[in-house]
């Protein structure tokens, strides 16, 4: 008896704390159930909700995004955040060979626009660019690239605009073939860079060309100039003719023009004729 007398009074002083223990397992499980999460996206931005419930139902993605103003969802519910305006995806593409086996760099950009939010994550999920698109976007590139040479694709516009209409044409089909729910907007291949040897090698050539302009332009300066003297000095040598002159004669005539012409512009001139001593004043008329 005095056995049974001590079980029960343990008994009796553990119930209060089995108790207590029950009810906060009990309240954990309410507050859990009524656990809730709010999303409210920004402008430009949609939330796709992806359910996970923990004892009912089947969950995945709710197939109504969040467009405006703040929802609730349980706290097993997850959101994201999908951007739906128009964004830039760009790619470096170093090193990519032309059809003369010289490498280049180029900045490859495109901008796409998401039309179907649920579609993306739902069939493709967050990472779709990474997954679905990136390396095939490079591996356009490459190949358009890949039919011209360095020169044609470095210096002429014409090659770039080309290679910017094929790898658009190939990115249009890839999305369609693929079902992305995505809009190409636009899709453009930065200007080529060469290797800094073959730079500094059209520097060199470039500065060389340069040279040879410059050479060319001066020999011809001289050339017209010689011209030039050459037929001012027929026309002194058929004045002289016409005029029955000497060759000294004509110097003197010569020397006396100039006389004239510089002493129409001062008060006096003097002349030294020779060694000789004497010397005398021209005044101008």
């Amino acid at each position: 008896m005095a056995n049974d007398e001590l079980r029960n009074r343990a008994l009796q002083a553990m119930h209060p704390s089995l108790r207590r223990w029950w009810i906060l397992v009990i309240l954990a499980v309410l507050l859990g159930w009524l656990g809730i999460r709010s999303y409210a996206p920004d402008a430009g931005h949609e939330f796709v909700l992806i359910e996970k419930p923990l004892f009912f139902g089947h969950g995945g993605v709710d197939p109504h995004p969040v467009t405006t103003g703040r929802t609730y969802t349980a706290v097993t519910t997850s959101g994201i955040d999908v951007y739906m305006q128009p964004q830039k995806l760009d790619v470096e593409m170093p090193d990519t060979m032309t059809q003369d086996g010289v490498p280049i760099t180029f900045h490859a950009i495109m901008i796409v626009q998401i039309v179907n939010s649920v579609a993306l994550i739902r069939n493709f999920g967050p990472q779709w660019y990474e997954n679905n698109l990136e390396e095939q976007f490079r591996t356009m590139v490459r190949q358009a690239v890949r039919k011209r040479g360095m020169n044609e694709t470095a210096i002429s516009t014409t090659a770039l605009d080309a290679i910017d209409a094929e790898i658009r044409d190939s990115l249009e089909a890839f999305i369609k073939d693929k079902h992305l729910p995505i809009r190409l907007v636009t899709m453009t291949v930065g200007r080529a860079n060469p290797p800094d040897a073959i730079k500094n090698q059209r520097i060199e050539t470039a500065t060389q060309e340069q040279r040879i302009n410059t050479e060319r332009q001066k020999k011809l300066a001289e050339d017209q100039r010689m011209a030039a003297e050459t037929s001012r000095a027929n026309a002194d040598n058929a004045y002289r003719e016409a005029m029955h002159l000497s060759p000294e004669q004509f110097i003197q005539l010569e020397a006396i023009k100039m006389q004239r012409e510089v002493c129409g512009h001062q008060g006096a001139c003097t002349f030294i004729q020779g060694s000789a001593v004497p010397v005398y004043n021209v005044a101008p008329r």
